[in-house]
């Protein structure tokens, strides 16, 4: 687990630049919960319940943002809880201090339950952001300012920098330059910098306009919110990419969001009424697959996101896109107590030495496809291989070390281990999990038997 001690510490990136390493150099999984209106819209006590709710469930960071797009919630037509604006005179080389007391205490607190935040300066998309229009905030030079005050602010707080926001950055390329200067400047470059970055889905993330920038430490992939969304080509991309960085999803599909079972995102259903007979909300098998499989495909960590959490849904609220559930009741969905198994599963093994084992495997069932995901520790110590429908796996026994490979099954709803037996480590060895269908997921896990891993 980490301690309130790390907490304090900055994060860097490791030497390979697959992971994220912590001021001792010891691996961190970045396991993130997707807050975006935390500081906006919640009270003192209201951010200590969600606060400690994700930390009692496993979760080492916290994601939300500063300006979110929108008329509603963002700080700067809107007030937050305590009657602040964000910006003095909708200026952001003028930041209001005022407002930021608040943010001073969520961060506190975070940081006190172990919980480091993936923080936004402003959201992109929409008027309020860098798109442009008449309503257009920044330009290179309060970029730079906004991203200073920042920096100097926080320069102390464990906070990865998400600049961007769910749209293309095309044509405003200097607006987040100078953003991310200044938000290195004003912390003298303790901080990690990412970026969310949306457009087309072979495009989306950051690594297709920022990778080879020098302030770009890590990439976020955006897989986005449809049922049963594939997270693991992105990663994959990234993955590959020269010099490595680490990268992982930071916007998969959210828990209960709206859906067509088909794969087609929620905003087609605004757009069309009459698909309202076939919608169905994503469950938290979606988030376990999405999640499993971009680990399992090389990513440094994964962000999950309740649908009625991010917004803080209550009573007197607008829903955001459908929303049906106070967020109170939602912070206990089983989807988020399920990133707390997987996270417990890849810590019982020097996780952060798994790559992604080609080939690619894809499996039918009940006339769906879905991935196969299997990695590999670099020493060959130990195989990780998640079935999303329970169907069997065939794997090469022989990149297993030790004479004696050990075989559970892990169950990812429950965190329950299942010994299947031992086996020699040669030859091809069909795996048939013990149960099959959607929603009846599975990971195989072999282990060279020498070394002793856990398996409760």
């Amino acid at each position: 687990m980490i301690t309130t001690e790390q907490t304090a510490q900055q994060l860097r990136v490791s030497e390979n630049g697959r992971h994220l390493v912590d001021a001792d150099g010891k691996p961190f999984f970045l396991l993130a919960d997707t807050a975006w209106l935390l500081l906006h819209d919640t009270n003192r006590e209201e951010a200590d319940l969600y606060l400690r709710d994700r930390a009692a469930k496993g979760f080492t960071m916290v994601q939300t943002l500063l300006m979110m797009e929108g008329e509603d919630r963002n700080g700067l037509s809107t007030p937050n809880r305590f009657g602040q604006m964000l910006l003095c005179d909708r200026d952001p080389a003028r930041p209001n201090p005022a407002y930021f007391e608040h943010v001073d205490y969520v961060l506190a607190k975070a940081e006190s339950l172990g919980l480091g935040v993936l923080l936004a300066p402003a959201w992109a998309r929409g008027h309020i952001g860098v798109k442009g229009g008449p309503s257009r905030l920044f330009d290179p030079g309060n970029a730079h300012a906004y991203g200073e005050f920042l920096g100097r602010r926080y320069r102390d707080r464990r906070v990865i920098w998400v600049l961007g926001g769910d749209t293309d950055t095309a044509g405003n390329e200097p607006v987040w330059r100078a953003m991310a200067r200044g938000l290195n400047n004003g912390a003298g470059a303790r901080h990690l910098v990412t970026v969310h970055r949306g457009g087309g889905d072979g495009e989306r993330g950051s690594s297709p306009a920022f990778h080879n920038e020098d302030w770009l430490d890590l990439n976020m992939t955006y897989s986005g919110h449809a049922y049963q969304r594939p997270t693991h080509p992105q990663i994959s991309r990234d993955y590959g990419l020269t010099p490595p960085k680490p990268t992982f999803d930071g916007e998969a599909a959210y828990e209960n969001i709206p859906a067509l079972p088909d794969g087609r995102p929620w905003w087609l259903i605004v757009r069309n009424p009459d698909c309202w007979d076939r919608v169905t909300r994503v469950p938290a098998h979606c988030v376990r697959a999405g999640a499993y499989s971009a680990m399992l495909a090389g990513a440094a960590g994964h962000v999950y996101g309740c649908h009625d959490v991010w917004q803080f849904l209550d009573a007197g609220k607008k829903p955001n896109n459908f929303a049906n559930t106070p967020w109170r009741e939602a912070l206990d969905f089983p989807g988020a107590r399920q990133m707390g198994l997987m996270r417990r599963l890849f810590e019982s093994r020097p996780w952060h030495t798994l790559a992604p084992k080609p080939p690619a495997l894809t499996a039918r069932l009940d006339g769906d496809t879905y991935h196969v995901a299997t990695a590999r520790a670099a020493d060959g110590s130990f195989l990780l291989a998640y079935s999303p429908a329970g169907s069997p796996l065939a794997v090469d026994m022989s990149g297993i070390t030790g004479t004696t490979v050990l075989a559970h099954w892990f169950d990812p709803r429950a965190g329950v281990w299942s010994p299947i037996g031992q086996f020699a480590n040669t030859g091809l060895r069909s795996f048939t999990p013990p149960t099959s269908g959607r929603g009846m997921d599975w990971v195989l896990v072999l282990d060279d038997a020498e070394r002793g891993y856990p398996t409760s």
